[in-house]
């Protein structure tokens, strides 16, 4: 017979969103919960940096419409929000057939008006698109997705779940906002909330040995770390899933009366925010903070997509070289999100449950979602399974 598990011990490996998550689920259940971050710092992806500008790894915004805003609000976690410029005066453009457009192809649309019911999960979105509005409406709504999926050609994913996704990502009111101060504000919430209930953190705590650490632990694991790195700690091969390669780019303009909120490539992929546009204290007084990302293929650099952004920033922002006061060019690359192909579901991705007492959390396994709440969700049926699980093993020991 195996040694029962101890309930009252959790060991979550990862100290971002979901490592976080499921640390203060796991706590309020009256689990003894300590977690380990290789970094000094906590947050993961959720990160924002210190210093003059305040960057997330990459355009962030927070939907209200996942089980993790009433999670997160009933717990006073959200802290204050910025303030979102009204839809008429956002100064939103898309670039289409080579310039910039204040609104849609009307065949765009049409698209919104279908339910993500209504779009198989077997065929590609491009393919099903182009039959409910035309070959022109489905790849702009396709590359307009890139926002939610970072990916360079997002009509080549499943149809239900692009559409999902283009529902909610034009839904009004908008269900995107922003945490004044960067994300790192909800990390460091849900830090000292963590505290509070008795969690212990180790930061530089670096785990090259699952086995070990459950042995020694007498309870189970959590791995909320990302897909790759989950996959190094457990040598397990069968932890794949397909992500996203991107080049982000964040830079600080002086500011300039007129400048636009947001540029969507509609041509191809990309998306150019101006974070400042809402919350001014990310750059100094007199500076402007603007993040992009530009998807790439397999065959683009990183020089690739910083030319492709280079490109839109000098149809939205004239002027801005001139302007420019900071820059920093970087490639992300398969830490974007699960991506679903045709013929699968976020069922089909990597199981939560591992066996032997070990669960992955993150937003590349098997949990509903957009974006953050893949990672919500999977760390929520991470804890469930964990502490079921312990209990079970104590009843029949």
């Amino acid at each position: 017979m195996t040694a029962p598990r101890n309930r009252n011990n959790l060991t979550i490996i990862g100290g971002g969103f979901a490592g976080l998550t499921a640390a203060i689920v796991a706590a309020e259940a009256g689990a003894q919960v300590t977690v380990h971050e290789s970094h000094d710092a906590l947050g993961g992806r959720a990160r924002t940096a210190e210093g003059t500008y305040r960057t997330n790894e990459g355009p962030h915004a927070l939907y209200n419409g996942g089980p993790h805003w009433a999670w997160l609000k009933q717990r006073d976690l959200i802290g204050p929000l910025a303030q979102l410029p009204p839809i008429e005066g956002t100064r939103l453009r898309l670039h289409h057939q080579g310039r910039l457009r204040r609104t849609p192809p009307l065949a765009m649309l049409k698209l919104l008006r279908r339910k993500p019911e209504q779009a198989p999960v077997d065929e590609d979105f491009m393919t099903w698109a182009t039959r409910e509005a035309g070959e022109e409406g489905a790849r702009a709504a396709a590359h307009y997705m890139a926002v939610a999926t970072f990916h360079h050609d997002p009509g080549s994913l499943s149809a239900r779940f692009l559409q999902e996704r283009l529902r909610r990502a034009t839904k009004l009111p908008p269900e995107a906002h922003y945490p004044r101060g960067g994300w790192a504000t909800i990390i460091d919430r849900m830090a000292s909330f963590a505290w509070n209930l008795g969690v212990r953190v180790e930061t530089l705590s670096r785990i090259d040995d699952v086995g070990a650490l459950s042995t020694a632990t007498e309870g189970p694991v959590i791995i909320a770390t990302s897909l790759p790195a989950a996959r190094q700690l457990l040598k397990d091969d069968s932890l794949h899933w397909d992500s996203a390669r991107t080049t982000l780019i964040d830079l600080a303009l002086t500011s300039r009366r007129g400048d636009l909120f947001v540029v969507s490539d509609l041509d191809r992929t990309g998306w150019i925010e101006r974070f400042t546009t809402q919350d001014h204290t990310l750059a100094p007084a007199g500076q402007e903070l603007i993040q992009a990302q530009i998807p790439l293929s397999p065959d683009e650099s990183k020089t690739d997509g910083a030319a492709r952004a280079d490109h839109l920033l000098d149809l939205g922002f004239p002027g801005w070289r001139e302007r420019l006061m900071w820059r920093r060019d970087a490639v992300s690359n398969g830490r974007t999100g699960a991506l679903d192909l045709p013929g699968t579901t976020w069922r089909d991705r990597p199981a939560i449950d591992r066996g032997d007492g070990v669960y992955l959390a993150g937003d590349q396994v098997a949990a509903p979602g957009l974006l953050s709440e893949v990672s919500f969700n999977s760390a929520l049926k991470a804890v469930t399974l964990a502490l079921t699980s312990t209990r079970l093993d104590l009843k029949s020991a």
